[in-house]
This record gives C-alpha cells, sequence and structure tokens, in this order.
C-alpha cells in the first residue's frame, strides 16, 4: 500500500476521543450512557441496541468512522451478512474520501475483517468477493492477492461484468493496456452494448495512442448512455484527444 506499508493503522480510541472534543454536552451525556449500556448489557440484544443507537447519534454528528465502528460491533453480534455488508460499505465509502492515511489503514483492516465475515456466511456470494479483491489491490499490501480472487470470479463466472470490469480497469493502472484490450474485446463478444465495457476499451487503446480508435469507441458508447451528465463527459473526453 504505497507508503501506507511503513505507516500504522489509526487507533479507534484516539479516533473516539478526539470525536467527542467537538459533540454537544447534552449528546456526550447521551453517549456515555449507551457505551456503560454495552458494558452492562449482559443480553446481547441490549448490546446490538445500544451499538445501534451509538450509530445513529454518529451518523447524525457526521461522524462517518466512528458511525461505521458501531455498525459493525451491532453487525458482528448479529452475525448478519446482510448487516455485515452495509457496515463494510460505510468504512469503503469513507475510505475512498478520506485523505488520512492512518485512518484508511484501519478502515481498510475493519472492512476486510467484515467482508471475511459476510463471506463466511454467504460463501457463493461473488459480489463480495470482488469487493473483497479490490479492496486488497487498492488499499492493503496485498495486490496480487486480490487480483487473484478477482480473476477465480471472472474465470468462473465470465459474464459476472464487475469482475471483468474491475480487472480490466486494474490493468490498465498498471499500464498493461493489452490485457485491457483483451479482456474488454471478450465481454464484448458476449454483451456487445456493454457502455462501460466499451469505455474502458476506448481508455485502454487512447493510453496506447490509439485516438482514432478511441474515438469511434466512445462515440458507440455515448449512443448508449442515458444519463446526461456522463454523455457531456464522454463528450468532453472525445473533444480532449481529437
Amino acid at each position: 500500500m504505497m507508503q501506507g506499508q511503513a505507516m500504522q493503522a489509526a487507533d479507534f480510541t484516539d479516533l473516539l476521543k478526539k470525536a467527542k472534543e467537538k459533540v454537544p454536552a447534552d449528546k456526550l451525556v447521551q453517549i456515555t450512557s449507551l457505551e456503560n449500556a454495552v458494558v452492562r448489557g449482559d443480553v446481547k440484544s441490549q448490546q446490538i441496541t445500544a451499538y445501534q443507537q451509538l450509530y445513529a447519534i454518529w451518523d447524525q454528528l457526521n461522524e462517518l468512522p466512528i458511525a461505521a465502528h458501531y455498525a459493525a460491533e451491532a453487525a458482528k453480534l448479529e452475525n448478519s451478512g446482510k448487516n455485515l455488508t452495509f457496515a463494510a460499505n460505510l468504512f469503503l465509502d469513507h475510505l475512498s474520501h478520506t485523505q488520512d492515511e492512518g485512518v484508511r489503514m484501519w478502515e481498510a483492516n475493519s472492512a476486510l475483517e467484515l467482508l471475511d465475515k459476510a463471506i463466511a456466511l454467504e460463501p457463493n456470494n461473488d459480489t463480495l468477493k470482488i469487493k473483497k479483491g479490490s479492496l486488497l489491490v487498492r488499499n492493503t499490501g496485498e495486490p496480487m492477492k486480490g487480483i487473484g480472487i478477482l480473476r477465480e470470479v471472472a474465470e468462473r463466472n465470465p459474464d459476472f461484468l464487475d469482475a471483468q470490469l474491475t480487472l480490466a480497469n486494474f490493468s490498465i493502472t498498471s499500464g498493461q493496456f493489452d490485457k485491457a484490450i483483451e479482456r474488454m474485446d471478450a465481454v464484448l463478444k458476449r454483451h456487445p452494448d456493454e457502455p462501460k465495457a466499451l469505455f474502458l476499451l476506448a481508455v485502454a487503446h487512447q493510453s496506447k495512442g490509439e485516438n482514432g480508435t478511441a474515438i469511434e469507441l466512445l462515440r458507440k458508447c455515448r449512443k448508449l448512455i442515458k444519463d446526461p451528465g456522463l454523455a457531456a463527459e464522454i463528450d468532453e473526453y472525445i473533444k480532449s484527444i481529437k
């Protein structure tokens, strides 16, 4: 993970302490009461309820990493694939925006733990495996392990579009343009009107300096897109490489 390998993941206790410094007094009383309820709760359902309430309060306060932690604690006690995935997605969403490398590492580790628990409950859920593979490639020191998971899904299920697109995207970002082209060509043989595949194929060709081919593919992609905002972005892209 870039320079992050040498860096230590953030500690939740420290993050919580900093977040509490900004909390209004009345909310802090409520938070402390719920924290005590978790410690006292000898019935699992009581702890789950307290964690869920802590999640809701921190979410309202817009302290998203803290909120995600409590959603995760509740989900782990519930052992529900749906809620484990929800909590993992909270970490993944915030991770994609934060610039703090220590927080990113903590969020990546937290999301990975939750995804592993969810996959253990739903071993045939390829969407969860794609999330895990992408996380390993982008945010941990094990990119090849992540690529391996993505390839396993893509080879077993060639029509699982997310796996194919994710692999092509990683090929482009690592400069392996021919691999991306080969993969997207294979997808388009089966699904000739898939705009995302056409777009990535265009990017791969443009990255190789094959602008004419890229423009042709982008124009085809443009005709298939319903979203006017995305269509305008493609128009700009075409102008920039003409």
